[in-house]
């Protein structure tokens, strides 16, 4: 089962739309589950023993993101996370990295990405477009060894 905490964000859903076509795609069972960032205790989150977890966007900051820190801490060494946006930004925060404001708001803009061609990139275009929608981000310079870059923008924001 593929766990989505949804930080109280509308594109959530857009998430979970696409994770089931592209589960339909590949004839895999689609069996994902939606909770809310308050809705389990990491005990009831670590008994549902899921095969993966996303941590969704939404507003705020990592600090305003219920039980995701505490799942970032505890399960992810043992459960593949993907962190989006504010899942991105919480990622960042929990193994040591700054989320900082960014220079510019990013609110419905779009900017070419460049990426590693692997894991969830593997053949996507590179450069692709992306829009985005945040005002914060993870800062790269602080970011430990531990974590992987693999996506960017030509000015290093990632």
């Amino acid at each position: 089962m593929l766990l989505v905490l949804d930080n109280y964000d509308s594109f959530t859903f857009n998430l979970v739309q696409y994770l089931g076509e592209l589960a339909a795609e590949h004839t895999l069972a689609a069996d994902l589950r939606v909770e809310r960032n308050d809705a389990l205790t990491l005990e009831q989150i670590r008994a549902l023993a899921p095969a993966a977890i996303l941590i969704s966007p939404g507003p705020g900051d990592p600090d305003q993101s219920g039980v995701c820190l505490d799942v970032l801490r505890q399960l992810s060494p043992t459960i593949p996370t993907l962190g989006v946006c504010l899942g991105h930004q919480a990622i960042a925060q929990v193994y040591g990295g700054r989320v900082v404001r960014a220079r510019e708001q990013m609110h419905g803009k779009t900017s070419s990405v460049q990426h590693s061609g692997a894991g969830i990139f593997t053949g996507l275009p590179n450069p692709l477009t992306a829009t985005r929608y945040h005002s914060l981000i993870a800062e790269r310079e602080s970011l430990p060894d531990c974590l992987e870059i693999t996506a960017w923008l030509d000015d290093g924001t990632i």
